[in-house]
């Protein structure tokens, strides 16, 4: 195995094809991931193995067999790990991500439906629990993405599904980190909700004139709104870092899933975009990849046939 600890993942597309061309190499890059200082049995915590005829490491001490995939995105896939690491090389090195027709095509999936169902459990672990809160300057404003009828424009826009956003970062500076969540509509407990999980108190919030941000300074925010309507250009630039994020998420589901993104699994596809737009500025793609192999193989993800039936509704008032 070419991985070490200074050097531990591939950092362009050739070292991939390179560190992964045998199904035995990405075993080991697998075990690797999820034992880091050796084997230890899950079951007695033995370090003693051996390797069965399929594959299996069998216990030593307790003769439990364990699969290196087993609770992992990979468990039960009948396709070669090798088509699993190339897929989500590609789905975080390029900017854009795959869309699932552009996977079927690539990789000859027999179904649109298994190469969806392939890109929809590696959304289920991009994001990771106990992340770090958004801090300093954070706007947060709403959008309605995605619907294809006609209705109104702006707030109260048919067929479409409202969105929480808050984006990190200086006013005319460098834009920081992003958090998403869809809501099933905006009123005070749903806004301090969703500020209270993703921005650290004591940060400063920027927000338009709406009512429903007037519980956050309350809430332990230094809350800065600014009325757009009345405010002219200069309230307009406050916000600036949200609606260009904003601007950047339509973009992306318009052009690479050209806009065929369901109400129901919106979230996943905002996760995707946090998980490569937060990483955004990684040296090498490699990295990005990287981080992702951990939530691989440490997160139980739903099972495909889940995926289709459930239909996760958005958090907030009904």
């Amino acid at each position: 195995m070419k991985a070490t600890l200074t050097n531990p993942y591939p950092r362009v597309f050739e070292e991939v094809l390179d560190w992964f061309s045998t199904e035995d190499d990405c075993v080991a890059y697998l075990e690797w991931m999820r034992w880091p200082n050796g084997f230890a049995c899950p079951g007695c915590g033995g370090t003693k193995i051996w390797r069965t005829a399929r594959g299996l490491l069998h216990c030593h001490g307790c003769h439990r067999q364990i699969s290196v995939t087993a609770a992992t995105v990979f468990e039960d896939s009948r396709k070669p790990l090798r088509w699993w690491f190339h897929v989500m090389w590609l789905m975080m090195a390029q900017k854009t991500g795959l869309s699932a027709r552009n996977l079927g095509d690539t990789y000859g999936f027999g179904s649109y439906q298994t190469a969806w169902g392939w890109l929809q459990k590696l959304r289920s672990v991009m994001i990771w629990t106990g992340r770090e809160p958004l801090t300093g300057r954070v706007e947060v404003d709403e959008a309605h993405v995605g619907g294809q009828r006609e209705g109104a424009r702006g707030r109260g826009a048919a067929g479409k599904t409202l969105v929480l956003v808050a984006v990190e970062g200086e006013a005319q500076k460098k834009l920081g980190r992003v958090r998403f969540r869809c809501v099933a509509g905006v009123d005070r407990e749903t806004v301090e909700s969703f500020v209270r999980d993703y921005v650290a108190l004591g940060a400063t919030v920027i927000t338009d004139g709406l009512s429903v941000h007037d519980r956050l300074a309350a809430a332990g925010f230094h809350q800065r709104p600014h009325i757009i309507r009345t405010g002219g250009e200069a309230a307009q630039k406050q916000l600036d870092h949200v609606h260009l994020v904003i601007s950047l998420l339509k973009r992306w589901l318009g052009s690479t899933h050209q806009g065929a993104v369901t109400p129901s699994h919106l979230q996943a596809y905002l996760d995707e975009f946090t998980c490569r737009f937060n990483r955004r500025l990684s040296r090498h793609r490699g990295k990005v990849f990287y981080r992702l192999m951990p939530q691989a193989v440490t997160t139980r993800p739903p099972a495909v046939k889940a995926l289709y039936t459930t239909k996760p509704q958005p958090v907030g008032v009904t």
